[in-house]
């Protein structure tokens, strides 16, 4: 099966052909650098981090520029606010942003432009868009001329005339047509400016990333991506400036992700219903988040809630635990001289083996739209074989988990350290201390070689009123965890 994606602009899943076989050229719009980033925005950069790795999987060079708004409205109103240079509380947020996503499991894409560094270009661009009748000055300002462009609405699906039914026209607004949106705003008191053929000013929104992509990646490149949420106006208005300025196409598909809904509702700043990353890794591990972001379709909805958490958790858990057991049942030479477990790390396993089914179906569920519940389903299958103690399943686990976390992201960790860091996130919240715990199953240890049962027993529930949870091995060590 070939990568299908599904193309928002042709409302329907296609295969995926880029331009120039085995290159991939992806531009996604990031995020405006005014706060901290919630979860919304990692869902985002979780999202198409994972496109990117699995792309790269199949064997495509991706180039993927994700952008930074440092120029708007509320980094300046924040800015004034707070007495700081814009410049200065942008970059601070970009660098929040950054070490959040790095913690997330996100890779560095292979660019990070800011709108402010691309003024020049954007100035060109409004240029040409003058000079092709889709543009027009006014008292300082820029606006482009919807109407002039004859396939707005081919992304979001609206028409001119149901969004005309709408608009109106401010008081002391300038533009022609309530449809029209600025390209450049007229300086005002308080607020960076640039020269510029119209005057002094800065640039509208949906301007900056039509210039960032076609300096970035051409005038035509593969996949554009985002939140649902910017379809319109954002990527409609993208649309109508790049072609209407280059006169061809600009992005062959369109992927946009879900929102991350509270309530039903999405996350947003503006609701006030919001958790940053800063707030939920205080609670939770990094890749448990990770695992939770793409647990449903990318373009689906997700539901933030404690209990998607917690059971995102257990799921990871029981991952790492499989990948510890095979770990401690498997290493050594016996491993090595394993002809399955070679074939494994080289790929080529039997048709007739369960493991080998397992790389068929988990790539069959990527390349069906980045299907990650599917893929997990797979995962978990792999999980029952290998508990079920299948040689060839043992065997094969190792790299099957490279395979995972090479394109999701996750369980590629040492599960051991895994482990201890549910472990030390577990005991801070609960407030037990771990020493207490090994003091326990030490006097317990104790009580079961002197044939105290009774005690063993006590103490047993005494760790279980504490939220411990305890498993013994056949070699005499005892496993613990918290609930």
């Amino acid at each position: 099966m070939t990568l299908q994606l599904y193309n928002t602009l042709k409302r329907k899943k296609e295969e995926f052909k880029p331009i120039t076989p085995g290159q991939v050229k992806m531009y996604v719009c990031g995020v405006t650098v005014w706060d901290y980033c919630h979860l919304g925005h990692a869902r985002a950069a979780v999202t198409f981090d994972m496109v990117v790795r699995y792309l790269r999987y199949l064997g495509n060079k991706v180039t993927y520029v994700r952008n930074f708004t440092d120029v708007d409205d509320k980094i300046i109103n924040r800015a004034n606010k707070e007495k700081r240079d814009w410049k200065e509380l942008a970059q601070f947020y970009i660098d929040d942003y950054e070490k959040s996503m790095s913690l997330l499991g996100c890779e560095s894409p292979s660019d990070e432009p800011k709108a402010s560094e691309y003024i020049q270009n954007m100035q060109d661009m409004i240029a040409q868009l003058i000079d092709n009748g889709h543009a027009y000055a006014a008292s300082g300002d820029v606006f482009y001329a919807v109407r002039s462009f004859n396939g707005y609405g081919k992304l979001s699906g609206k028409k001119i005339d149901d969004l005309e039914s709408g608009a109106r026209v401010e008081v002391g607004e300038t533009k022609r047509d309530p449809l029209d949106f600025a390209l450049w705003k007229a300086a005002k008191p308080g607020e960076p400016a640039w020269k510029s053929p119209w005057g002094e000013g800065r640039p509208g929104w949906h301007i900056e990333c039509s210039c960032m992509a076609k300096a970035l990646l051409g005038d035509t490149f593969d996949i554009h991506g985002g939140g649902r949420d910017l379809i319109f106006p954002h990527h409609e208005n993208e649309i109508a400036q790049s072609e209407g300025a280059n006169g061809c196409e600009f992005a062959r598909y369109w992927m946009h992700n879900g929102t991350l809904d509270i309530d039903s509702e999405k996350m947003s700043k503006s609701l006030g219903n919001y958790f940053t990353v800063h707030d939920v890794l205080k609670n939770y591990d990094p890749e448990v988040v990770r695992y939770f972001l793409l647990s449903a379709n990318y373009r689906s909805p997700l539901n933030y809630t404690t209990q998607a958490l917690d059971d995102a958790k257990k799921a990871l858990d029981k991952i790492y635990e499989t990948s510890a057991r095979v770990k401690s049942n498997s290493a050594g030479p016996a491993a090595d001289g394993n002809p399955t477990f070679a074939a494994a790390q080289a790929g080529s396993l039997p048709s007739a083996s369960p493991a080998h089914m397992w790389f068929q179906k988990f790539t069959d569920a990527l390349n069906d739209d980045f299907n990650t519940p599917k893929a997990y389903a797979v995962i978990f299958d792999a999980v029952r074989d290998v508990n079920r103690g299948d040689a060839d399943a043992v065997a094969a686990w190792p790299r099957f988990i490279e395979v995972v976390s090479e394109t999701l992201g996750f369980a590629g960790s040492n599960a051991d350290a895994y482990i201890e860091r549910q472990t030390q996130l577990a005991t801070q919240k609960s407030g037990v201390d771990p020493a207490q715990i090994e003091q326990l199953l030490a006097d317990r240890k104790a009580a079961r070689a002197a044939k105290d049962f009774k005690k063993s027993d006590e103490i047993r529930d005494q760790l279980t009123a504490m939220g411990v949870t305890i498993k013994d091995r056949p070699d005499g060590t005892t496993e613990w965890k918290l609930s």
